[in-house]
């Protein structure tokens, strides 16, 4: 330490000096941050997107075969109907 100044001045130099070396690391530290965290996005972000789409298309295709068996189940009672009024006319 410097002896021609006073001591409070001294002090209030390292404080500063502190400060300014605290706030360099601490913006280093979040440009590290975010620098990592895009990265982990990128490798994370198409799984999350394979994984609804195949989500998606799951439901679709089950809804698509729930809806074809609904069909084949009505088609299936009108021909039924049909050859029961094809019979009794027949008489």
């Amino acid at each position: 330490m410097d002896d021609d100044k006073p001591i409070t001045e001294q002090a209030m130099e390292t404080i500063t000096t502190a400060v300014e070396a605290t706030k360099d690391a601490a913006v280093t530290a979040a440009k590290k941050v975010r620098k990592a965290a895009k990265k982990v996005a990128k490798k994370v972000a198409p799984k999350k997107a394979k994984k609804t789409s195949k989500k998606a298309a799951k439901k679709s295709s089950k809804k698509a075969a729930k809806k074809t068996a609904k069909k084949a189940v009505k088609k299936s009672a009108k021909k039924a109907a049909k050859k029961k009024k094809a019979k009794k006319s027949k008489r």
